[in-house]
C-alpha cells in the first residue's frame, strides 16, 4: 500500500488541517480554503498519479450454495444376520477400491461351503454310476438281454443325475459367494465420511455401514436464476470463498437442466479439487467467470469514500486537484472498475485522496505508467 502524502511544510499542513475541519470534509472545499492555498503560495500535499486503464476481464455471476460430494457411495452388506467381527477403517480414512472395510463373522457361511461341498462329490458320484450303467446297458442292446425300457431307465438316471449335479454345483458358487460377501470391500476410492457399523452388531442384509465421498471429490452447488443459468456454461472458471477466506478455483461441471418449481433457481455444478481446503457440507459464496468485456480501471488506492458517494481526484494541468464522482463495478486484485465517471479523466491522484480538498495545488512526483491489475 503506498504510504500516505506527507505535507510540504508544517504551516501548510497545519492550515490545511484547520480549513479541512472547518469544511466538514466534504469534496467541494470552502472558498476561504481554496483562498488560504492559494495565499501560501505553496502545493499542499506531495502526490503521484495514475490514469486509467483499458483492460479485458471477465463478466462474473455471484451465488452462494453448498459443498457437497460429487457422488456418495453406500457400503452395505448383502448377507444378513451375521455378527460384525472386525472394522478395519474409521472416518476420515482414505480408502482404495477392493480394500477390506470389515468382517462379519464368517465360521457358518465356511461350513456351509463345506457342505456343499461334499454334496457335488456325491453328485458326481452318482453320475459316474448313471453314465456307467447307460455304457453297459447301450453294449448289450443288440442281444436283447435288455428291455428297451430298461434301457432308456438307465439314460434318464444319467440325465437327471447330470441335473442334481449341475444343481449341487450352482448351491456350492451361491455358498461360496456369501463367504466372500462376508468380507465388506470398498466399491472404489474414496474418503470415509460417515461410519454407521457397530462392532458386535448382528446385521441384516442392505444395512449401511460406511458412506464414502467417491475418489474424495467435491463440488460447489449454487443456484443461479433464469437470467444467470442462461450465461452459465460446463467449462467456465469459478473462485469459490470457504468460510475461512480461502479461495478455491474450479470448473463448471454441469448447470442443471431445469428451474425449481418452487425457487425458480437451478443448481449449477462446479468441479473442485479433490485436494483443496473444501469439505462436504460447507456453505460458500463465489462467482463464475463469463465472456470477457473491456473496463476501465483504477487502483483501489485511488478511490475516496465520502458522504456514501465514490470519488477520484483527478489533478489538471496546474496541479490543483478536483473531485470526480464515479460509480464502480467489477473488482479484479488490486484495481477496480469504473462503470461511470471515467470520461475525460487524465492523471489522477493514486493514493492518499482523503487528505485533500476541491482546488487544492498539490505536487506530482513518481508519475509513472500506471500497471494492469492482476
Amino acid at each position: 500500500m503506498n504510504r500516505l502524502p506527507v505535507p510540504h511544510g508544517l504551516v501548510a499542513a497545519a492550515a490545511l488541517a484547520t480549513l479541512l475541519a472547518g469544511c466538514g470534509g466534504s469534496p467541494a472545499a470552502a472558498t476561504g480554503a481554496n483562498a488560504a492555498a492559494s495565499s501560501a503560495g505553496a502545493s499542499a500535499l506531495t502526490v503521484s498519479v495514475t490514469a486509467p486503464v483499458r483492460e479485458s476481464w471477465p463478466q462474473t455471476i455471484r451465488a452462494s450454495g453448498p459443498v457437497a460430494a460429487w457422488q456418495e457411495v453406500i457400503v452395505s452388506n448383502e448377507t444378513g444376520g451375521l455378527r460384525l467381527a472386525d472394522l478395519r477403517v474409521d472416518v476420515g480414512a482414505q480408502v482404495r477400491r477392493g480394500q477390506v472395510l470389515a468382517r462379519l463373522a464368517d465360521e457358518s457361511l465356511a461350513d456351509d461351503v463345506r457342505k456343499q461341498e461334499a454334496t457335488v462329490q456325491q453328485a458326481e458320484v452318482a453320475l459316474q454310476q448313471a453314465a456307467s450303467d447307460t455304457r453297459r446297458a447301450k453294449l448289450v442292446e443288440s442281444s436283447g438281454a435288455l428291455s428297451a425300457q430298461k434301457i432308456e431307465s438307465y439314460r434318464l438316471t444319467e440325465a437327471s443325475d447330470q441335473a442334481a449335479l449341475a444343481s449341487a454345483k450352482a448351491d456350492l458358487e451361491s455358498a461360496r459367494l456369501k463367504l466372500r460377501q462376508a468380507t465388506i470391500l470398498a466399491p472404489d476410492d474414496g474418503v470415509v465420511v460417515s461410519k454407521s457399523a457397530v462392532l458386535g452388531n448382528v446385521v441384516s442384509a442392505g444395512t449401511e455401514l460406511f458412506r464414502l465421498v467417491r475418489q474424495g471429490k467435491v463440488e460447489w452447488r449454487p443456484e443461479l436464476d433464469a437470467r444467470q443459468l442462461a450465461q452459465a456454461g460446463a467449462g467456465q472458471v469459478a473462485r469459490v470463498t470457504l468460510p475461512s477466506g480461502q479461495v478455491v478455483e474450479g470448473r463448471v461441471r454441469l448447470v442443471g437442466p431445469a428451474l425449481s418449481t418452487s425457487t425458480g433457481r437451478a443448481t449449477v455444478y462446479v468441479s473442485l479439487p479433490a485436494a483443496s481446503a473444501a469439505r462436504v457440507g460447507m456453505f460458500a459464496g463465489g462467482e463464475i467467470d463469463l465472456a470477457q468485456q473491456d473496463a476501465v480501471t483504477l487502483p483501489a488506492t485511488a478511490l475516496v469514500q465520502r458522504d456514501g458517494r465514490t470519488y477520484v481526484y483527478s489533478v489538471d494541468a496546474g496541479n490543483k486537484v478536483h473531485a470526480v464522482p464515479v460509480t464502480t463495478g467489477r473488482r479484479q486484485g488490486t484495481r477496480v472498475e469504473l462503470l461511470a465517471g471515467a470520461d475525460g479523466l487524465g492523471r489522477v491522484v493514486a493514493a492518499g485522496g482523503a487528505f485533500l480538498s476541491e482546488g487544492v495545488a498539490v505536487t506530482v512526483v513518481d508519475a509513472a505508467a500506471p500497471s494492469k491489475g492482476a
